[in-house]
């Protein structure tokens, strides 16, 4: 595979760090430096391979010098931190370099705007799996960003699982699903543990029994290529016990339940782009 364009991720937190690892374990990265506000956090990137990482407390224009050294500039400082962000870098980035934000709720409107006309930016959102590569990875294209600037931002996104291409009036919808996914099937997860316990089986049985039941079901769908729908048909057997227990599941319209939860997330994400 063809190497990455050099990356700068200024603030490499949980997710940024995520993608970071990702990267260097690809093998196909160009140069990548990485800016922390701490000495301590900054330390504990500076041995990965190919990866410079500047603690702003040594060097406080450490952004914008990061900005200038790469091709790709991901944005993964908390949302409003990035308005004096993107004017501290916009001087000093490189003639067509692709700006990429991690920042939930900041628009590319807002980017482009403190960036200037002929700014290139994307809108990215990631999820928490991108920590293990398995992250589903919502990307927007904004008014100057080609099919090339979309394809350099797609591949550092695929070094950490799943990209998917959205225009952006949907990505708020997407951290709805993905973005907010992991923390829905986690609930599942406790809430059988809790069912499993009542049923008298220890808590540690109890959560070999739900994760590991969570993970191999997942691992069946993806090894399998078939319909989740028709994977459970196979599993409920007529008038049997699955069946019984499926039955009582739909009678709690699961369908309603997360088409609520879903619009309860959207209603949220729209007040904190509104500044609520």
């Amino acid at each position: 595979m063809s190497s990455l364009p050099t990356i700068a991720i200024l603030g490499a937190g949980s997710m940024g760090g995520a993608i970071l690892h990702g990267v260097v374990s690809s093998g196909r990265a160009g140069g990548v430096t990485v800016t922390n506000r701490t000495r301590a956090k900054a330390a504990a990137l500076a041995d990965l391979a190919g990866v410079t990482s500047i603690a702003l407390e040594d060097e406080p224009a450490g952004n914008a010098r990061a900005a200038a050294s790469a091709d790709v500039v991901l944005i993964g400082v908390k949302p409003a931190m990035v308005p004096d962000l993107l004017a501290e870098i916009g001087p000093h980035l490189r003639a067509g370099a692709i700006v990429v934000s991690l920042a939930a709720g900041v628009t590319i409107a807002t980017f482009e705007r403190i960036l200037g006309p002929d700014a290139v930016v994307l809108r990215s959102m990631p999820n928490t799996p991108a920590v293990v590569g398995k992250a589903v990875t919502g990307l927007a294209a904004g008014t100057n960003a080609g099919a090339d600037a979309v394809a350099a931002a797609r591949g550092v996104f695929e070094t950490v699982g799943t990209v998917l291409e959205v225009p952006e009036e949907r990505i708020d919808a997407l951290s709805t699903i993905s973005g907010s996914g992991p923390a829905y099937v986690f609930l599942l997860i406790e809430e059988l543990t809790k069912a499993a316990i009542g049923k008298g089986f220890a808590e540690d049985e109890a959560r070999v029994l739900a994760e590991q039941t969570f993970i191999g079901a997942a691992a069946l769908l993806a090894a399998s290529g078939e319909d989740p729908a028709e994977l459970r048909r196979r599993v409920t057997s007529p008038k049997g016990t699955t069946e019984k227990a499926i039955e009582v599941l739909q009678e709690a319209r699961l369908d309603e339940v997360f088409a609520r939860a879903t619009d309860a997330a959207l209603v949220r994400t729209k007040e904190l782009a509104a500044g609520a």
